[in-house]
């Protein structure tokens, strides 16, 4: 069976995500050189979170890698099919909403604190986050991609 990270679907994604990233803040996401695939899947694998959604009205997650599943409590399907909004509780999600609009105005934010909860409502506080806009190979805005290394459970 296919892995998440052979997924053509999850390779032009990490590429999107990646090529964000530096163009934002000049950043790799991971040092090395790696090619699409072996990208995709060091990421996937990565000790980092690093989540994404799409542009829909309501942006629905499009990719978690393996820490982003395990912190959601979430599988893949269940993931990507969450729209990003539902990643913190309603009383947060007017905050998250203004990280997100400052992000979409600005291209980038770094050092982003918040409150998360999982599929199973265990809460969590992320810290020293970058959020940035994702942008196709024409430059137009494609969502956004939220990274970060530090969380604690309350």
């Amino acid at each position: 069976m296919e892995s998440i990270w052979q997924k053509t679907a999850v390779i032009t994604q990490t590429q999107l995500i990646t090529h964000s990233l530096r163009h934002w803040t000049g950043r790799d996401l991971l040092p090395g050189l790696f090619n699409p695939l072996g990208l995709a899947k060091n990421i996937l694998e990565a000790p980092f979170v690093l989540v994404s959604h799409g542009t829909e009205a309501d942006p629905i997650l499009n990719y978690g890698n393996a820490a982003a599943l395990q912190l959601w409590e979430m599988t893949w399907d269940e993931l990507t099919r969450t729209p990003s909004r539902l990643t913190a509780e309603a009383p947060n999600r007017t905050e998250r909403a203004q990280l997100l609009a400052a992000v979409t105005a600005n291209g980038f934010i770094d050092d982003y604190s918040g409150i998360r909860i999982s599929k199973t409502g265990r809460r969590f506080r992320i810290a020293q986050a970058t959020v940035w806009n994702l942008l196709d190979e024409r430059g137009h805005y494609a969502g956004q991609a939220a990274t970060f290394s530090r969380w604690e459970f309350l």
